[in-house]
């Protein structure tokens, strides 16, 4: 009888310890959990592309700022077009075991199941720059969050503003960029609208791929086919650039107003000379930070984060030059 009470009370001690153990165990990985600083990759399109060079710079800053809150992973592809490179990264950053990913993906549709991979593999996805297909996104039962501004009323802003020049019925080109790609429908479609409120003919709308020598290729042709164009409206910066290149060649750069989008450094002068007319800026330097500043939240509150519009401004000679 003594004996059975002695293996009884030795059971009961290894299971107390055994819990303890438990107990501490857990208490220890909690405490892991809240003390481990997230790894937060971004992952951006072009970094040929000065916008993305500026987002870059701009979330190192922020990084070197917060270096106890987060380490961050910075990566980029080399062209715009090149969605298998992107699929890649994330691949990759999946492999990496990051606890969140920053995309600005190059095509709203074709990144999605990459990303669908990710989230099943538990990381955190924030979407910038570039939103993904509500509908993809759907077929897929993903719910990411988009991070940025509202492209087609930027667009429609600075198309406004340049067509207000013009008589009604003057000839226009819109140059748009990866035609799949979200933010590209939604500048041409703000275009569009500007085009429309002002009377004007769009005669043609054709990609640049947001690309700058694409885009000098393009307008030369459209020049050739359109000797009465008045004006050329692209998607962005670098193509903005590329037509007044082309613009300029053709010996017409006083004629046809040029608007872009992006208010990189390297369109200022154009700006200030008036080979170009205005831009948007949609901050770019901070679209990166507003995005990881939303990871590290959605980390720590463990709930879905819903859409987050940002500012944009029109920027012209004018701003330019009182800046």
């Amino acid at each position: 009888m003594k004996f059975r009470q002695i293996i009884i009370i030795t059971l009961l001690s290894l299971v107390l310890s055994a819990c303890g153990d438990k107990n501490v165990r857990e208490a220890r990985d909690s405490s892991d959990l809240i003390n481990k600083k997230p790894r937060i990759a971004l992952i951006m399109k072009s970094l040929a592309n000065e916008f993305f060079v500026t987002m870059a710079s701009g979330a190192r800053a922020h990084n070197e700022e917060n270096q106890d809150a987060y380490e961050l992973l910075i990566n980029g592809i080399k062209t715009e077009s090149d969605l298998a490179q992107q699929v890649a990264l994330v691949d990759q950053m999946i492999s990496a075991d990051v606890d969140a990913i920053v995309i600005a993906p190059a095509d709203s549709k074709a990144l999605v199941p990459a990303l669908a991979r990710a989230e099943q593999a538990g990381i955190t996805i924030i979407n910038i720059d570039n939103r993904l297909e509500p509908s993809v996104l759907e077929d897929y039962q993903l719910n990411i969050p988009f991070i940025g501004p509202s492209n087609r009323e930027g667009a429609e802003m600075v198309g406004s503003f340049v067509l207000q020049a013009l008589e009604p019925g003057s000839q226009i080109a819109i140059l748009e960029g990866i035609s799949s790609a979200f933010n590209s429908i939604e500048r041409r479609t703000g275009f569009e609208q500007a085009a429309k409120k002002a009377q004007m003919s769009v005669v043609t709308i054709q990609s640049g791929d947001w690309d700058q020598t694409k885009a000098a290729q393009v307008t030369a042709g459209i020049l050739s086919q359109f000797p009465e164009l008045a004006a050329i409206l692209a998607a962005n910066d670098n193509m903005a650039i590329g037509a007044a290149s082309a613009v300029g060649m053709a010996g017409q750069n006083k004629d046809i107003l040029i608007a872009g989008f992006d208010n990189i450094e390297a369109i200022h002068e154009l700006i200030l000379n008036g080979t170009v007319i205005g831009t948007v800026d949609q901050f770019g330097d901070k679209l990166a930070i507003f995005g990881i500043e939303y990871a590290i939240e959605a980390l720590s509150q463990k709930k879905t984060q819903e859409d987050k519009e940002t500012p944009l401004q029109l920027i012209t000679r004018e701003i330019l030059q009182s800046g």
